[in-house]
Formats: C-alpha cells, structure tokens, sequence
C-alpha cells in the first residue's frame, strides 16, 4: 500500500472522533477513541449516501464529527515549525484556516473509501495524570499487512485534542512539514499561504466534478 492510501485509511480512522466534549474530558483517551471509532465506523457502513460517496453529505459528517476534536493551531504551528514564528498574525491565521480546509477535503474524500476495513486497539501505555497521550490503534485489511495508526492527543480544558496522527511511524505534521519548509523557501510565508490556498481550490473543483 503507498503512503498516500495510508494517509487515506489514517484520515477515514481520524474521522471517527465524535465532538463529545464532556465525555472527553470524562472518559480515559484510549476509551474515547475505541468508543467513537467503533461507533462512527457503523454509521459509514451503514450510511448509503456516504458509501455512494455523496459530497454533500460526506462534508457534513466531517464538519459534525472531525473539526470538534483537533487543534488546528496547534497542528499548523507544528507543521509549519520555525518559520511559523515568522507569519504576521493575520498570516498565522489564514495558515491555520488554509491547513484546517486541507485536511477537511483530506478527510471527506477518505470517507467515500471506506472499506470494511477492521480496528484493533493496543493496551494504554500512559498514566491516569498525563495531560499528553499516545493511543495506539492497528488497521487490518483481507490482502494487506495490518496498519499502525497512532493518535497523538493533548488534554485541555475543552477536552482531548488531537494534534498529530502517526500512520505506519510516520508523522502526518512531520511529513507536512518537509513540503511546507521548501515552499517557505521558495516564496517565504506568503508563497505557502498561496500555495495552499491553490491546493484547496484544485480539491474543490475535484469533488465539484467527480
């Protein structure tokens, strides 16, 4: 399987993450994801309009379900790393809102591709008090090695964020950042906010015609 349908899978399995802020801030991390990722993966299953891969509806579902529970800030900050320190505010803001629109168009497409893919969920290896965690997950396909697939979250006063996904030990803001440092060096902040930018507008036109 290419990284890229990793990414893909890893997307589908993010998606999963109910917005339920008091349970989240209730329940053990590991529980949470086990809990809602078992859920939402019966309600794709069972979701004609989305299997069809209808846009509208698949948009919906991630608006509902993804963007309750990850800091996009956060992950932006990350993914852009040491030259996010050189973004004006306004820039920062539109980076983060660039990168959140990036990953929603990411995430809605991985969920036309589901494929009655099953989840295995490791045994929790943080403390009750840790405030960051690693819930460790694997991916199993007939045909196909099974797939690691890590969360990376952080406890908050809204609850638990997510702010970086591991796929196969690779880090989605790690990879992110290798492309968006060499556009940063070829046309400096204001060249990746157009570069994304463009981006989101190629996707957008993908799933206006497919």
């Amino acid at each position: 399987m290419s990284f890229r349908k990793l990414i893909t899978l890893c997307c589908v399995l993010v998606a999963a993450l109910l917005p339920l802020a008091q349970a989240s801030a209730q329940q053990a991390p590991d529980v949470l994801v086990r809990e809602v990722t078992n859920e939402v993966l019966e309600i794709v299953r069972a979701d004609e309009a989305l299997r069809a891969g209808e846009k509208h509806r698949v948009m919906e579902l991630v608006d509902a379900k993804v963007l309750p529970h990850f800091d996009f800030r956060r992950m932006t900050m990350l993914a852009v790393g040491r030259d996010w320190r050189d973004a004006s505010a306004e820039q920062q803001v539109r980076l983060t809102e660039a990168f959140r629109t990036l990953l929603v168009r990411t995430y809605s497409n991985a969920l036309t591709q589901y494929r009655d893919q099953t989840v295995a969920f490791k045994p929790a290896r943080f403390a009750a008090t840790d405030k960051r965690v690693q819930v460790r997950t694997e991916v199993h396909q007939s045909g196909a090695q099974p797939i690691g697939i890590d969360y990376m979250l952080e406890q908050s006063e809204a609850g638990w964020k997510v702010f970086d996904v591991i796929v196969a030990g690779v880090s989605l803001v790690t990879t992110y950042r290798s492309s968006f440092a060499d556009e940063v060096r070829s046309g400096g902040v204001e060249g990746l906010l157009k570069s994304l930018e463009a981006k989101n507008r190629s996707l957008e036109a993908e799933q206006q015609h497919s």
